[in-house]
């Protein structure tokens, strides 16, 4: 078939079918990893303070017990590729709900702070593979003129697992008039943030049983057939034998793949490598789960009631959201670059802001307020954060993340980045709050806004465009 040809039915299997709403439903429900992510990132927001005083903690062991689900997530994100291809995609869904609903049952009960890690490494286990498995099977079953859009879903079910979790958190303080109360069956109304984790876990599992196995697993495994009719009834792919034939033509290269195909000359790495780790981490150094983690308790610092900061936490989840289909709805038409480079530009304006704001505090220990007009200008600069991350560097990332390297190093090097992105957060979540006490809030917004600024240079020079093209065809 000539390459006219082949570009002629290329572009009149992107277009919209009866399995446009196929393919659609069924990323959407492997996007709901993306929920559990979100949810796990933001549930312990409300309930920080009252582990606080629960088990006496100190800045230092508050900010380990927050942060330490982030390294079980590392942990799971390495072995979620290699899991994936051994098992199958559906599989390890499976797997990742099931370690998320053991630790949120085991979390709302601890008794003890190791007893407490323990559930949240366990479900940093999960949500580290959730968060890989999502965004790979959704590039691997969507047409390329959609991948974009679809693989975005992805960050808009973060949002949503943010939003519902801060939602949860303000309404079950709310209901027993402080996260520390007793509320039902004798426990805290923080034990019941935990506990209500178990719902979108069920879930997620009941949905990884009823979608589709990945068209390139079944390849891999001489499952030929059952992946042309997945590419057929799915993707609404008109020459699901030709399709089949690209797939196992790059699957050939992998068969002898390892570590080694990842392995270069840039101290150690294929550049390429190199590029989505320094993107993943960037990702986190710009301080997103500052806030997305901390945010009640650093509204909270600033003179904010408890009511007053739960309730601008959930506020600033809704913008999280609604920002996230400005993503959906640009990233497949204006192109993956533009948006995050315009996304640097906004993460940095608003951080500087919030970091000039922070200066300007008065007062000390727990009696600190932010005088006029600043406490106004700190919400201005934090929420204009969070809409440029969120329209940009939150989706787009994992977009790249999940499309940008060759086949034949894909499995690996996406857990390496998620793996790293992971990391990153850890670090960050660890240091925000005894470096708040020390340094203060303003160097560590003054920070972040660097780090945007950085992005920004880092995108220009390295981030290749992969708008509208297949997966076969990524080169280093």
């Amino acid at each position: 078939m000539s390459f006219e040809d082949r570009k002629e039915c290329f572009l009149m299997s992107q277009t919209p079918t009866r399995g446009s709403a196929k393919v659609i439903g069924v990323s959407v429900a492997a996007a709901v990893g993306g929920f559990l992510f979100g949810f796990d990132s933001s549930v312990i927001n409300g309930a920080v303070d009252a582990i606080e005083g629960r088990f006496s903690l100190g800045s230092f062991t508050t900010g380990f017990v927050v942060a330490i689900a982030l390294i079980g997530c590392a942990v799971g994100a390495w072995f979620a590729g290699s899991l994936a291809d051994r098992w199958g995609r559906k599989k390890v869904m499976v797997l990742g709900s099931a370690l998320f609903t053991i630790s949120s049952v085991g979390s709302g009960l601890a008794f003890s702070v190791p007893d407490l890690i323990l559930w949240r490494i366990l479900g940093g286990l999960g949500i580290g593979i959730a968060s890989v498995i999502a965004p790979a099977y959704i590039a691997e079953i969507a047409p390329a003129k959609w991948r974009g859009s679809l693989a975005s879903l992805q960050q808009l079910a973060i949002t949503l697992g943010i939003f519902a979790a801060l939602l949860s958190d303000a309404l079950l303080q709310g209901a027993a008039d402080g996260a520390s109360n007793d509320l039902w069956l004798g426990l805290e109304a923080w034990r019941w943030m935990f506990l209500v984790g178990v719902v979108p876990a069920l879930i997620y599992g009941l949905l990884a049983v009823t979608i589709p196995e990945s068209p390139r697993y079944l390849v891999g495994k001489h499952l030929d057939d059952e992946a042309a009719e997945i590419l057929a009834n799915i993707t609404g792919e008109l020459h699901p034998d030709e399709r089949v034939h690209e797939i196992r033509l790059t699957l050939r290269k992998e068969e002898k793949s390892s570590f080694n195909d990842i392995r270069g000359s840039k101290f150690g790495l294929q550049p390429i490598v190199w590029v989505g780790i320094i993107m993943a981490v960037l990702q986190q150094l710009v301080g997103i789960n500052a806030i997305f983690y901390y945010s009640t308790t650093l509204w909270k610092s600033v003179g904010f009631t408890e009511d007053q900061s739960f309730a601008t936490s959930v506020i600033t989840s809704i913008i999280n959201v609604t920002m996230t289909f400005v993503a959906i709805l640009f990233v497949d038409r204006i192109g993956r670059r533009k948006l995050l480079l315009g996304g640097s530009i906004g993460m940095f304006v608003g951080l500087a802001m919030a970091a000039v704001s922070f200066s300007q505090q008065i007062g000390s220990g727990d009696d600190v307020t932010l005088p006029s007009p600043w406490g106004a200008v700190a919400l201005i600069g934090a929420n204009l954060f969070v809409i440029f991350f969120a329209a940009t560097w939150g989706p787009i990332m994992w977009v790249l993340l999940g499309e940008m390297f060759p086949n034949r190093m894909r499995a690996v090097a996406l857990g390496i980045g998620t793996a790293a992105n992971w990391i990153a957060n850890f670090a960050v979540t660890l240091a925000f709050p005894p470096l708040t006490q020390t340094v203060g809030l303003w160097v560590i917004y003054g920070f972040f806004a660097l780090m945007a600024a950085v992005s920004f240079f880092f995108v220009r020079s390295n981030i290749p465009e992969t708008k509208g093209m297949e997966l076969e065809d990524m080169k280093n």
